[in-house]
Formats: C-alpha cells, structure tokens, sequence
C-alpha cells in the first residue's frame, strides 16, 4: 500500500457514510480486488482495518494490496446484495469467491397465454411472458407465491388453455379445483375476462402496488381481533408485514428495461460538476461510478453531460443505440435522454442524485478538514507564542552568501499557513561588504517594512526570522528604526534544536516535535531558505558567466548583460557567428568577440 493509498484510505473510513451499498476494493494498478455489499457501509468497510490478528489470513492479504475503496449507495440491502451479484459477474474480482459461478437468482413470471401461469425461473425469454424479480433469497420468492396463492385462484396446471378447446370440452377439473385453490377455467366455470383480472391483481402485487392487498389483510386482522382469534389475526398480521417487506423498491435491477445507460449531473457551481454514471446490461447495473468534472466556466450542463457520456462510451464500450436516462433533456447530435418523471426509472435518477450529494459531502467534509488541520496550527502557534491575534499572514527571512560573495536574501510569505508566491520577495544586498549576516538581515527587514509603511502594504501578524539572537536582534533593530517592534511580534528559529528565540526572553522555546505549530514554522524556514538558495545560485552562476565575457577586449559589464540577455548562455556566445553578434553589439564589438573565441594560439616555433 503507497503512502497516498494509505491516506486515501484513512480519509473514506472516516467520511463513510451509514447507509446501505457496494463497495469496491482496488489495488495500486487500478485492478478491482472485491465487491461487497453493506447494510451500512461505514460498519462494515471499517471492519478490514482493525488490528491484522483479529483478521484471517486471505482478508489479511486482501487488505495489504488495498490502494483505493470506491462505494455506491442504494436504497435497501436486498438493492445491494443485487447490485454486488451484478458487479461479481461482470468483473470477476480476484477475492470473491461465493459468487464466481454461473448461478443467477430467480425471477417470477407470468407467462402470455389466454390463461396466464405463474412460474419461477431462472433464465429470461422475453418472449414467455412478463418478468418480477431478481429475489435475492429464494425463500421470500417462495413465500411470496404461496402468498398469492391465498390471495388469488390461478391454475397451477400446465393446460394449453384455448376458448376454442375449452369450448369443445378438451380439458377436465383436477383437485386444485376441489380444494378450492382454482376455479376451473379449464370447464368454463370462471370466465377469461375474470381470471384475467385476477391475474392484474397479481400483476399489481408483483409491481408493489399492494394497498388494496394490505387494506384487505387489515380489515381480515382487525375482524379476527374483535372476535378474539388472536392466532387468525396474527396470521393476517404475519402477511401484512411479509407484503411491507416485498414493497421494498427494487431500483437496481429490472429486467424489462434491457440495457440502459444513466447519467445523472449536478453543476452546483462554474468550472466544475458532479456525474454519477450507471450502465444496465439485460436489467442489471454491471459499472458504476460517482466523479467530478473539471470544466470550462462557459460550458452548460448539457455540453458538459455529452462530454462524460462519449468518455463513459469509450470506457465502458457500450453501443450508441443504448438508450439513455438523465435528469437532464438533452437533445444533441451525439446524445439524446429521456427524464423519467415516476416509476423504477425515475428511482435510478433519485439514487444517482443521492450518491452525487454524498460525493459532495466527502468533498466538503475533506475540504473542512484540511482547513481545521491549518487553523489549528495557526491556534496552537498563536498560543504557544502568546500573540495578540491570529497569525494569518507570516513573513520569514533568510540570507545566502559564500564567504561575502554575491550576498542576497529573500523573504517568502505564508497567508492562512499555505503559501502565497506572488508576495514572494528578493533583495540584493548594498550597503553590506564581505559576510556579515547580521548587517545583511537588518538591511533586508528595514527596506521591505520600510516600504510597506510608505506604500501603505499589508504588515504581517508575525515575522520569522531564520537564524538565533544575534540574527533576531537584527531584524529588531530594523524594526525599532520603523517603530513598528512593538506593533509585530517577531523570532528567530535556529535549526540544530529548533530553538524558539523570542525578544526579551532568556532561554529559547521548544516546542513538540510533533506540533503543527512547529511543522508551520520549519515549512516557513525551509521554504525561506530555498528561495534564497535558488536566488544566490542563479546570481553566481550569472556573475560568472559575465567575468567571461568582460575579458574580451572592448566588452563592458552593460555589453556583457546585453549579450547574455540574447544568446542565454557563454556558450551560445561562443557559437554565434560574426553576423548574429554585429545585429547586438555592432560590427567592431562582433569582431573582437568572434576572435576571441576562435583565434587559435602561435604554436612555438621548432627549433
């Protein structure tokens, strides 16, 4: 596991959500490890991370591999257990094991005769009939059915039933019809008109439209209480709750709607939005997945869904004639949707919606974060330093010489602990001869706070100086010359202890090592310092390159900088021809430099 997959996954346990879902395991190489399902995802995806030896060996050896969890939320946990059925097929993933198979779960239909039956099975022929289902557990299909078979008197026979061969006497009553769980359509004894309605009640049932069901099954249980047949009403009540729980929405699968496409987009602000994109193969979600769009701030949303559906084509390589679902009218030439306003359909947009907002949340839960974490470390420094505000705009200074030579410093600027380069600041030193840091850092601190106060700049809440007292003092001079000592707090940080210096104070400050306050502070000294060491490098290595080139005859300091500012370099010098040299310096200057660089030296004369 990479240290980003680490905090990657340290940052989703932490913002999983408590609700029902799939989740996703992948590797460091993008490769899809397992699917599980969840009826709350934070319970459950946080179970593979406790301590390794209350783990078995094979999850032991999944975790390890874990570098990403992605997650999809759904509506219940049967959705789930379906949905993760779905995903096993399609993918395969290398540690699921109970559903690699070629099992899929049952469906009930209702076959398209003149005298419809209701079967289970397990493959689907949209020619047979209309098709209710998956059930994740075929015990509940089964209750189901027995259920219907209470409720409504459908034949259970396997008759070719005609009008015609009822008519002419084909067909004769077996027992259902004795025991009274049929009414013998096969003699003509309940006419098609009303065994067909029968059978659009059980339609109703199969669909979830079951409040009449219910307010028949209540008015039974509350007759049999009044009565006091309590072991009738509990058997009424028994029903009831066996239709609540198959009026659960079943929004992840629907084997009438073939293949689909959805793509759900949420645009809550210009430059950037949020899809959350569903294919359906035969009825089933096989790839899922919830992201943001970094966009143009001029793109629409439309432009915006046309975008992710050709890249969600390429990725996922569906067919272009694959009809498409959104909460957006879209009617483009390269895609056209369709906003379902009620049904299962509809379901799917709302499910979408639901994992972009919970997207949105992680994001911001994130975002939170990460600035609780800067405030923090901004609380604990003004704390630990006793400053009169927080210190939300922090200067820090350091010098760069070698020996006195090419001295510079340079000051970097942290505004709300991040840094702010375009307050980013060099100097070069003047009024300072050979090494004297001491000298230089006073120089530097008085012109810049100098022209702040006469520019009317924004002053800091807090001055780091990179150095011990005798750097701090420094600095303080500067200040005290300004009048402004007293106005911003000021310290040095030495860097073999991390030593604290604060003016007045006779020992230094040490904080934690872990402190956020200190981490602030050494970011702010090591970005200083960087800065400074780039500065000097380039100034040295432009010097140089000019004391080359001023040791040509008739080449001054001014022609030298010229020529640099052209060719970039000595070298592109040297190679210059005697033409491009006279359109910069004149003809005699190119002369002179051309002869330099290519006169060949007198050999010795042999004696």
């Amino acid at each position: 596991m990479s240290n980003t997959g680490k905090a990657h996954i340290e940052e989703t346990l932490r913002l999983l959500p408590d609700e029902a879902g799939v989740y996703r395991f992948y590797d460091a190489g993008g490769k899809l490890l397992y699917v599980g399902k969840a009826k709350s995802l934070r319970k459950r995806v946080r179970s593979y991370f406790k301590a390794p030896e209350q783990l078995n060996r094979k999850t032991r050896r999944l975790v390890q591999q874990i570098d990403r969890i992605e997650y999809t939320v759904v509506p219940s946990e049967q959705d789930a257990l379906l949905l993760e059925n779905s995903l096993i097929k399609s993918h395969q993933p290398k540690y699921n094991i109970l559903l690699k198979d070629d099992k899929t779960y049952p469906y009930i239909c209702i076959t398209e005769e003149d005298f419809p039956r209701i079967l289970t099975t397990r493959r689907l022929d949209q020619y047979r009939g209309e098709y209710f289902g998956p059930y994740a557990r075929a015990g509940d299909m089964y209750e189901l059915l027995d259920l219907l078979k209470q409720l409504f008197t459908v034949r259970s026979c396997h008759l070719p039933l005609t009008p015609t061969g009822i008519a002419q006497g084909k067909f004769a009553a077996c027992l259902e019809y004795h025991i009274g769980n049929c009414q013998a359509p096969c003699e003509g004894k309940q006419s098609r008109e009303d065994y067909r309605a029968d059978i659009e009640q059980v339609r109703r049932v199969l669909k979830g439209q079951i409040s009449e069901v219910k307010t028949f099954f209540e008015e039974k249980m509350l007759a049999a209480a009044a009565e006091l047949r309590f072991e009738e009403a509990q058997f009424w009540k028994e029903k009831i709750d066996k239709l609540q729980v198959f009026q659960q929405k079943r929004t992840v699968t629907n084997p009438k709607y073939g293949d689909l496409v959805v793509i759900v987009l949420n645009k809550p602000q210009p430059g950037k939005a949020y899809a959350c994109f569903f294919y359906i193969r035969e009825g089933a979600i096989i790839h899922t997945e919830t992201f943001a769009v970094q966009c143009p701030l001029e793109d629409t949303e439309a432009e915006i869904a046309e975008r992710v559906y050709e890249q969600m084509k390429i990725k996922y390589r569906f067919e272009a004639r694959v009809p498409v679902l959104s909460n957006l009218e879209i009617h483009g030439e390269q895609l056209q949707t369709q906003v379902p306003q009620i049904g299962d359909k509809r379901r799917l947009i709302e499910m979408g919606l639901h994992n972009i907002y919970l997207l949105r949340k992680e994001e911001l839960k994130k975002q939170g974060k990460r600035q609780e974490k800067k405030n923090q470390a901004l609380i604990e420094l003004q704390d630990a330093l006793q400053l009169p505000q927080l210190p939300r705009r922090i200067e820090c200074f350091d010098n760069s010489n070698i020996q006195g030579q090419h001295p510079v410093a340079a000051m970097v600027c942290f505004i709300d602990g991040k840094p702010a380069k375009s307050e980013y600041r060099k100097f070069h030193i003047k009024t300072v001869e050979g090494p004297d840091d001491f000298a230089s850092m006073r120089e530097v601190v008085y012109r810049r706070y100098k022209r702040q106060v006469e520019e009317g700049g924004e002053l800091p809440q807090l001055i780091v100086i990179d150095g011990g007292k005798g750097q701090l003092n420094a600095a303080l001079d500067a200040l005290k010359a300004l009048n402004l000592a007293d106005q911003i707090p000021t310290i040095g940080i030495a860097k073999r202890l991390e030593e604290i210096y604060r003016p007045g104070d006779k020992y230094p400050l040490h904080l934690s090592k872990k402190s956020p306050a200190l981490r602030l502070i050494q970011h702010l000294r090591d970005e200083a310092h960087r800065f400074a060491i780039t500065f000097h490098r380039d100034k040295r290595s432009k010097e140089s390159f000019e004391s080359v080139l001023t040791q040509i005859p008739g080449v001054a300091e001014k022609t030298a900088q010229k020529l640099l500012q052209h060719f970039r370099s000595v070298q592109a010098v040297r190679d210059a021809s005697e033409e491009a040299l006279a359109q910069i310096v004149g003809k005699s200057k190119a002369q002179q430099i051309h002869r330099f660089f290519h006169s060949t030296p007198p050999q010795a004369s042999k004696q």
